[in-house]
This record gives C-alpha cells, structure tokens and sequence, in this order.
C-alpha cells in the first residue's frame, strides 16, 4: 500500500507539499495540486482519514439527522445542505431517523464516534436531551430546544395567516387545516396559530385536524381527507401543511366528486418541487430551502470558528399561487 512519502517520492515534492494538498492548506500552485492528484491516482494511495482528522482535530464531516429522506421536502432540504458543505470544505453523514428516537440515539454515538465537526438535526421526536448533552457544535430546523443553540426555520405564523388569507379572498367560508400532530411541539405550529388567529379575524368557520405522532405517514392522510369530507361536506377550503397532504386532498376531492377549485380550494406548504408538477399545479407557501441549507452550514462554520452567530433564524415564506386556488 503507497504511503504519503511515496507520493512525495514520484511528485517530486516534499511531504509537507502533499499534505497542503489533502488539507487545502496553505498556497499551492494549480500545477503542483495537479501534479500531486495525478500521482495519488497513480499510486491509488488513499489518504488515513481518521488519521487527517485527528492530526488537525477537524474532520470536516457534518451530521444530518432528518425524519424521512424520502419525504420531498427533506430530500430537497438534504440536497441543497449536501451542496453547500461541499462547497465549503465539508461531506456530510445522512442519518434518517424515521421517528424512532432509539434509532435517533444509535445515529448521534455514530457521528460521535466519527468525530463530527457539528450536527444539523431536523428531528421530529420528542427526545431531545441527547442533542443538549453534544460537545460539538448543532443547528436545529424547525425545533427550538435551547437558547444557546442556533434554531433555522421559516416564518411559519406568517404562513399561515398568508394561507388563510388567500383562502378567505377567494370566498371560503368554511376552512379546515390539515396538519401534523400538534403534540410535537414543533415551530412549524405555529402555522396552525396563524391559521385560527386570521380566521377568527373575519369571523370564518374553521377547525384544525392533526395527523397521529407519525406525521410522515402518508398512508394516514388518505384516510383523515376521507373523513373530513364525510364529517365536514360543507368545508371550501383546505389549508394544508405540506404539498403532499394537499395532493392527497385533491385526489381525494375530485374523486368524491368536488371540484378543484370550484368547489373547494387548497393551499398547501413547502413548494416542493411537486407541486408545480402536480395537475392541477398546487397553491402553497414557499419555504426557503436553498437558504435555509446554505444558513445551516453558515452556523455550523461559525461555531467551529469561535464566532458570533445568531440564535433565532426565522426565514421569510411566499405564497405562490397556482390552479388550486
């Protein structure tokens, strides 16, 4: 196996020079970076990791732990994260928690024992003691868990009365919110404040129906949507939490018959990239994905670097209004 004085050896380079390069420290000209890559592919040396991290205490290595990588708007959240570490220096250890806080816990001694340099945690369950006991630097998404860690979400209060309101101007007198499980204590219930605040405003019929604990179960929303639509026929207007919950509301509505957006209108949340997709394409309030992965790695880098960084982050939202409102 070729070591890094091999490399030096047949680069013609000292082994200083050599591992500038794999550290991106210091300044190396782009012909003696070349040099060196060629070499290492050459020899096929492959670089101690474990080794490069404790030597200068950095792995450059970030932990995400998300509920679902499968659920649209987490896949986009983890790309544009994934995209933004890269181009800071960084590669990042996906851990899908799907709701199981023991799980949860398997993956935090994981990262732990992989020398992370910090955690962005978008955890739905309701431990969070094992996040507040990290010796190393975390951002939340959606959670507030301390005052001492820095928490990114988008403005959802302000989402939901966007929601509300465009519902409300378009002649819904009758309003339901469908959302996840309010138990959570998560900051996007604040959606759901936003919603009951602007219908009781203008003196509009509402009622707010949760999903179970396991909120990213979408064979449940099929059922819920069945049953409101049984229970509540006289509803003409949907304000659902996220765009996968409105496209099971559209399904789910045309199929009893009512039309969209004739009959009833839906507004969902996230703007994922389905719902522009989805025929007809749904009204939703955008969250700023791109960012909010481009902010989560900022802080991270902040606190690796002993700076100052903003707590609270509460990013603006935008209605964006397609055909089924």
């Amino acid at each position: 196996m070729s070591t890094i004085n091999d490399v030096a050896l047949k680069a013609g380079v000292s082994v200083t020079t050599v591992s500038r390069v794999l550290n991106n420290r210091g300044y190396i000209s782009e012909a003696t970076r070349a040099k060196v890559y060629k070499t290492m592919e050459e020899l096929n040396y492959q670089p101690n990791e474990l080794a490069r991290s404790l030597l200068r205490k950095q792995s450059n290595l970030i932990g995400l732990i998300i509920p679902s990588v499968a659920h649209p708007f987490f896949g986009e959240l983890t790309n544009h994260i994934e995209y933004y570490a890269y181009q800071n220096g960084f590669k990042v250890l996906l851990c899908s928690s799907h709701m199981d806080p023991a799980k949860e816990k398997d993956y935090i001694a994981m990262l732990k024992r992989n020398r992370v340099d910090g955690i962005i945690m978008g955890s739905h369950t309701l431990e969070v003691e094992e996040y507040r006991n990290l010796n190393s630097p975390i951002v939340t998404f959606d959670r507030q868990i301390d005052n001492e860690i820095p928490f990114i979400s988008s403005d959802n209060y302000q989402g939901g009365v966007l929601a509300t309101e465009l519902l409300i101007s378009k002649g819904c007198r009758y309003i339901v919110h469908i959302c996840g499980n309010l138990e959570l204590k998560m900051l996007s219930n604040y959606r759901n404040d936003g919603f009951k605040d602007t219908a009781e405003k203008h003196g509009v019929r509402h009622i707010t129906i949760q999903t179970d604990m396991n909120v990213f179960d979408q064979q449940q929303y099929e059922q819920i949507i069945q049953r409101m639509l049984e229970t509540y026929p006289d509803v003409d207007g949907i304000f659902a939490s996220s765009d996968i919950i409105a496209g099971f509301a559209v399904r789910e509505c045309l199929g009893k018959g009512k039309r969209v957006p004739q009959d009833i209108r839906i507004v969902g949340y996230d703007d994922v990239n389905m719902a522009s997709w989805f025929i007809p394409g749904i009204t939703t309030i955008k969250q700023p994905t791109e960012a909010i992965g481009r902010l989560a790695v900022e802080l991270i880098q902040q606190q690796l670097n002993g700076e100052s960084f903003e707590p609270d982050n509460i990013l603006p939202v935008e209605l964006i209004e397609r055909s089924t409102s």
